[in-house]
């Protein structure tokens, strides 16, 4: 069998003829469709231009557009009246054609394109012969309405503007008189413009896009912080829990033996309560395993709480802080999740004083009230440059977690004479001892 030498790679001849072909005429359908979408009006024409967001950006381009818009129409009134002795009326006319639309580009600029170029092909019309048929006001007018025309539409769109103004009225200014060579530079003009603007337009674009992926992974990060502390709280909490469990069980176990002629009802009571406890702390651990990571197992010392206070006090002030605790009201037992949070509370605080406050006084203040348990941490501001972070953690995310889930208050933010304050009211709950 006989086979077309082909170089490695290459696919048959006739399919790459055929692959190429369709790529041509895809190419030329999209530029009808440009052309069409340029020349004809319809709900594609952009409304308006990507002007600066901010008010006192916008204002002053707005009013310099204005200005180039009064000042080119009255050149092209103006230019050919003076210098050339054409007729007033007619001169008026098509410099309003002309440069007038530049007074509406940034709000209809297709349509400001199409009122300039039919005002610009009308001038190649009425003059014969001559080396440069419209003012020199006018063609800048032209070039900066392209300029927003590709800034505001799309790719298609700027392909069939770009076509037409070039076969439309360069090429007529040639037929009628312009020398060819100058009407290529004016061709290169046309299409070193729109370039520009597509160029400016893309940046704009791709700007746009990187600060909403931005925001987004500030989202994703936060919500990830969130979901990792809610995962800290339950493994802790978890430790809270399968201590009491485990009390539990080990009571209703021992309970028959302690208690001498216990009724057959209240034994099997016994082992109800003592296999059910068992089973919790069976399912608790099996869940609470999946947030745990590979190498972590479980907490064997009891979770800490404010019986642990001197000893975070004590670290902080190694770490060169003056710390100062205020206990306010009779202490009183808490509840596991209450006391194991205002620990965390503090401990987290008083870690951010050291980190972005070194050297502070920092007053630590419990406040045992009627029905909460308020907690407050503040410093007086750094006595020296903090040490550059590697990354803030998520410690105000942790506490705000924490008050969250015990139902409570919590406000965290800057002092007005200096330094950072958190405050946080936790309530004692039904289950306080």
């Amino acid at each position: 069998m006989n086979r077309s030498p082909l170089l490695p790679g290459s696919g048959h001849p006739a399919r790459h003829e055929q692959a190429r072909g369709q790529a041509d005429h895809h190419d030329h359908v999209r530029l009808l469709r440009g052309a069409r979408s340029a020349v004809v009006p319809g709900p594609h024409d952009p409304r308006g231009v990507p002007l600066p967001a901010r008010l006192w950006l916008r204002i002053p381009v707005l009013l310099l557009l204005v200005a180039l818009g009064l000042g080119l129409t009255a050149g092209s009134i103006a230019i050919p009246i003076a210098a050339e002795h054409r007729p007033s009326g007619s001169s008026t006319l098509l410099g309003l054609l002309q440069a007038a639309p530049l007074l509406l580009v940034a709000l209809r600029p297709l349509a400001a394109w199409r009122i300039a170029g039919a005002g610009l092909l009308l001038g190649v019309l009425q003059v014969h012969g001559e080396f440069w048929p419209w003012p020199v006001t006018a063609f800048l007018a032209q070039l900066l309405i392209l300029f927003f025309v590709a800034m505001a539409g799309d790719r298609e769109t700027l392909l069939g503007v770009g076509a037409i103004t070039i076969g439309g009225l360069i090429l007529p200014a040639v037929l009628f008189g312009m020398p060819a060579w100058f009407g290529a530079i004016l061709a290169g003009l046309v299409l070193v413009v729109l370039a520009f603007g597509d160029a400016v337009s893309g940046r704009r674009t791709a700007e746009a896009i990187l600060r909403e992926q931005e925001e987004l992974r500030r989202q994703d990060l936060a919500r990830q912080a969130v979901l990792e502390e809610r995962a800290r709280i339950a493994r802790e909490l978890h430790d809270v829990v399968a201590h009491h469990m485990s009390v539990i069980a080990m009571q209703a176990e021992a309970a028959p033996y302690k208690i001498p002629d216990l009724p057959e009802a209240a034994r099997h009571t016994f082992h109800v309560v003592r296999d059910a406890a068992r089973e919790a702390l069976t399912e608790t651990r099996r869940v609470v395993g999946l947030l745990r990571s590979d190498d972590e197992g479980a907490e064997r010392a009891p979770q800490p709480g404010l019986d642990r206070l001197d000893d975070l006090v004590s670290g902080a002030r190694r770490s060169g802080l003056a710390v100062s605790v205020d206990v306010v009201g009779v202490p009183r037992p808490l509840a596991a999740g209450v006391d194991l949070s205002a620990y965390r509370i503090v401990q987290e605080s008083l870690s951010n004083a050291a980190r972005y406050a070194p050297g502070a006084r920092v007053l630590v203040e419990i406040r045992y009230g009627a029905d909460r348990l308020d907690v407050g941490v503040a410093d007086d501001g750094p006595r020296s440059t903090p040490a550059e972070s590697q990354g803030g953690g998520h410690g105000l995310v942790g506490m705000r977690e924490r008050v969250t889930m015990l139902g409570g208050t919590m406000e965290a933010g800057p002092l007005p004479e200096g330094g950072w304050a958190v405050t946080a009211s936790l309530p004692y709950g039904t289950d306080a001892p």
